[in-house]
């Protein structure tokens, strides 16, 4: 009985060494230029915007707040430390909008939120936690540049 459990047990080892097959594709300049582990994938920090305590109705005020903020996400994509942004729908939960931040821990993600204008006014809160997602993530930044017709 002992030697047919440590047969089954070698046999799923092995097994398990032959499903991890290279790929054919690899580029690893490009998986180190992208900072890619082994499966093609990096540490990000994900932001979640939702509504804050500041509930200013005063329009001039709130566009100001506003204009900081696209010129703040266009500053930070131009670092190469914003890779995604974007409203959410309306929903129960008072999210507002999304940020992939290209960094690797909260703490550095934190110091980069807070230099956004709607920030620091409170327009926005901020959720912050560690994502697992694709190095290439930052590279759909220059086709989507190629498709922008319009700027916001």
């Amino acid at each position: 009985m002992k030697n047919i459990f440590t047969l089954a047990i070698l046999c799923c080892l092995s097994f398990a060494a032959n499903a991890q097959v290279q790929n054919p594709n690899y580029n690893k300049a490009l998986a180190d230029s992208l900072g890619a582990d082994n499966y093609g994938m990096k540490q990000y920090v994900l932001v979640i915007l939702k509504s804050g305590s500041n509930t200013t109705t005063d329009k001039e005020e709130l566009n100001q707040y506003f204009r900081g903020h696209m010129e703040n996400i266009g500053r930070l994509a131009k670092e190469g430390k914003l890779v995604v942004a974007g409203p959410l729908g309306k929903n129960d939960k008072s999210y507002r909008g999304i940020f992939i931040l290209d960094v690797k821990t909260v703490e550095e993600a934190q110091k980069l939120v807070e230099t956004d204008p709607a920030v620091k006014a409170k327009i926005f809160d901020v959720e912050l936690y560690l994502w697992y997602g694709s190095a290439a993530l930052p590279t759909y930044l220059d086709t989507h540049s190629k498709i922008l017709k319009e700027n916001p």
